[in-house]
């Protein structure tokens, strides 16, 4: 990927975000930047490690000077806590705001290629487990609307910070079963699993109790109903389910 980059025109630059030093150091010179927190399911402690790197991203920004960044938060980031791993998004929003620079925080809901990630089951078992009611209908987001948004916030010179709510069309469980029985070639079944399941379900599927707990307390917020999308304004983004299936599917 680097290689591919580099020959793109891109300056490639090697270290890590807990560097606030190496951080500052590319955003140096920058008109603008887009950040991120990336997950991490390897740490024991998910929300200090959002924090560390929280604390890095800031610092770097402020002694950098940075004058516009685009931030990928998420829906939902409005809570401070409760939220599972929003909380941390939230936690990055103040933070990059009290630096000073003018911050674009992008805030997506579900993205369609989580459920990319469920083709292989749909392939050999025939069903899609879903962690939402079978008839709610769900906004999903392809990660390529997403880096859309980011390219023109960041060729854009905005006045303010804002926050920019990222909209793609809705699902419900059924209707992704039907998509993956479509991309896959034979019938798909959803699996509904209950709330109080959640948690064991991650650790099956491979999580530590740790993270599972983590992104368990996230649905539950999801299924409360507690993330809606209140930022100074919306866009709704249209690649459909089935485009981002077939595309991953294609790929892999």
């Amino acid at each position: 990927k680097a290689a591919g980059l580099k020959r793109r025109g891109a300056e490639l630059a090697v270290g890590t975000l807990d560097d606030a030093s190496f951080v500052a150091a590319v955003l140096s010179g920058a008109k603008g930047a887009f950040l991120l927190c990336p997950p991490n399911f390897a740490t024991d402690d998910f929300f200090s490690y959002q924090a560390r790197i929280n604390a890095s991203l800031a610092e770097a920004v402020a002694r950098s000077e940075v004058p516009h960044v685009v931030l990928l938060s998420s829906l939902g980031a409005d809570h401070a806590s409760g939220n599972g791993p929003i909380s941390g998004v939230h936690d990055l929003e103040q933070a990059l705001r009290a630096t000073g620079t003018t911050v674009t925080a992008l805030r997506p809901g579900f993205f369609q290629e989580n459920v990319a990630a469920m083709l292989p089951l749909a392939q050999a078992q025939g069903i899609y487990p879903s962690f939402f009611p079978r008839q709610v209908p769900v906004p999903m987001i392809a990660t390529r609307d997403i880096g859309k948004a980011v390219a023109a916030a960041l060729r854009s010179a905005p006045g303010q910070s804002e926050i920019v709510d990222l909209v793609g069309p809705p699902y419900t469980a059924d209707d992704v079963a039907a998509t993956l029985g479509r991309v896959v070639g034979r019938p798909v079944q959803t699996v509904e699993i209950p709330q109080e399941q959640h948690v064991g379900a991650l650790v099956e599927s491979g999580f530590s109790p740790h993270i599972a707990g983590v992104f368990a307390e996230m649905y539950a917020f999801f299924l409360a109903g507690k993330a809606q999308p209140v930022g100074d304004r919306l866009v709704n983004v249209t690649t459909p389910l089935e485009e981002t299936l077939r595309s991953v599917a294609a790929a892999g």
